[in-house]
């Protein structure tokens, strides 16, 4: 997730390629088919882990991201500290816009050019793992006895795909509720008391529309109503599919309140109708709606907003059991056709290093997936982030599996035909149930899963 306090919202969106994994599985399908396409080897040694640290001949290792945006240069400064530090070690960033990395990523690999260190978005990990494009991890994680207990559990997880592990987690960017003080006490709002619960939240929105205010704009594109809706669902305690992605349970009756609730912002008057892509956001900024779900990238962006008073909190409860959408960060070491021990036993070293250094990376608005660096004060004394760290335990991603976000653009077509177009959501959502099915039955035989 890149975010920026000077790129636009449209530059933000495209970075995420609609629901962040969907660019890189584009980009694998073109790379052939099926899970018996091999686009390299995995290495022949394990590097010990990286835990000894790197003594041998001085190596220079390539280091491909996508963050473009503000976060770019917070990411730069630990790669330099990390060199000053590691005279025999020399990382080199190469930053790109995120649906060019996905794209370039496994044809880099296929034709032996592939980086030493790369990072990657928690749902492309399994795809990426099936096609042979990322190697297992397993050793990294025993060699420096990284376990749960270091780690949040829900992006720890995320990254095993059929028993191995392919990723490390870096952090997590979680979904957040950004309000409006202004906005707030104009429509008769204490503007240091966020509504919390579905009760209060209904009533505030009342007492906004009272004052001629659409409380809470609902976009009905992925960028962020889809969030919005997915963490709805669980939050009435449903989930988009089942835990091997055979089933999509979105249609179930989560969903279906879920959707309604979104959809009702706008059949009840307390969200502009048909609004623009990141009119939600804007609306928030020029004093036109109190309310937002955004991410927490949306952080630096409002600092940047001089005159604008604002606060964040976690989202809140709607449905009865408390859960955001969030996505994460993940380090993974791209596969060799020609492995060089030195550069597999650096490239650990970095991404450990890195992974314990990330209160840095935290300044460029994101949550340390690290128990350790979360916990600190360093951290804590980033008040906007840490509000929504608490929500660490409470955050859920897509079920690990290889083309698992190939269907998410089919709940999207529901979100927009419900939100945009007026549609019964129970309609919508089954239907897009119905075409996600068969996405993932195909995937299945694709992907040998």
């Amino acid at each position: 997730m890149t975010n920026s306090t000077s790129a636009s919202p449209l530059t933000r969106r495209t970075i995420l390629s609609g629901a962040l994994g969907i660019a890189g599985i584009a980009g694998l399908t073109a790379c052939g088919s099926g899970s018996s396409a091999v686009p390299g080897q995995a290495p022949a040694v394990s590097a010990g882990g990286g835990a000894t640290g790197y003594t041998g001949p001085k190596v220079a290792l390539q280091f491909w991201n996508g963050f473009t945006g503000g976060d770019g240069p917070f990411m730069k400064r630990l790669v330099d500290q990390f060199n000053s530090e590691h005279p025999n070690i020399a990382v080199s960033m190469n930053t790109m816009q995120w649906a060019d990395y996905y794209a370039k990523l496994p044809a880099a690999v296929t034709a032996g050019k592939g980086p030493d260190i790369g990072i990657m978005h928690v749902d492309s990990v399994a795809t990426n793992a099936a096609r042979n494009v990322i190697q297992p991890l397993d050793d990294v994680a025993s060699a420096l006895k990284l376990s749960e207990s270091d780690f949040a559990p829900v992006p720890w997880k995320a990254g095993i795909y059929n028993g191995k592990r392919y990723s490390i987690p870096l952090d997590v960017h979680p979904l957040g509720f950004f309000y409006n003080k202004d906005v707030m006490e104009k429509g008769g709002l204490d503007p240091e008391k966020p509504p919390m619960t579905a009760d209060d939240y209904m009533a505030a929105l009342e007492s906004l529309k009272g004052m001629g205010i659409q409380g809470h704009w609902a976009t009905p594109f992925p960028f962020t109503g889809s969030m919005s809706v997915q963490s709805l669902i669980w939050q009435f305690g449903g989930s988009l599919f089942s835990d091997d992605a055979k089933q999509v349970l979105w249609a179930d009756d989560a969903g279906v309140k879920a959707l309604t609730w979104f959809q009702d912002l706008v059949t009840k008057g307390y969200s502009a109708s048909k609004i623009a892509q990141d009119a939600d956001i804007i609306a928030l900024q020029n004093g036109k709606t109190a309310f937002n779900w955004n991410g927490i990238w949306t952080i630096n962006t409002l600092k940047d907003k001089a005159d604008l008073k604002w606060g964040v909190a976690p989202l809140p409860n709607i449905g009865g059991t408390k859960a955001a959408w969030a996505g994460s960060h993940q380090f993974i070491l791209p596969t060799s056709r020609t492995p060089d021990q030195n550069k597999q036993t650096a490239a650990r070293v970095f991404l450990n290093w890195i992974s314990t250094k990330s209160i840095e990376w935290a300044k460029g608005g994101q949550v340390p997936a690290r128990n350790s660096v979360r916990e600190s004060a360093e951290f804590k004394a980033l008040k906007d982030q840490a509000t929504l760290a608490t929500q660490i335990n409470d955050l859920h991603f897509p079920p690990p599996v290889a083309g698992i976000g190939d269907a998410m653009p089919e709940f999207e077509k529901a979100l927009n035909a419900a939100v945009l177009g007026g549609q019964d959501p129970k309609t919508a959502l089954s239907d897009a149930a119905g075409r996600a099915t068969k996405i993932l039955e195909a995937n299945a035989k694709k992907y040998g899963g």
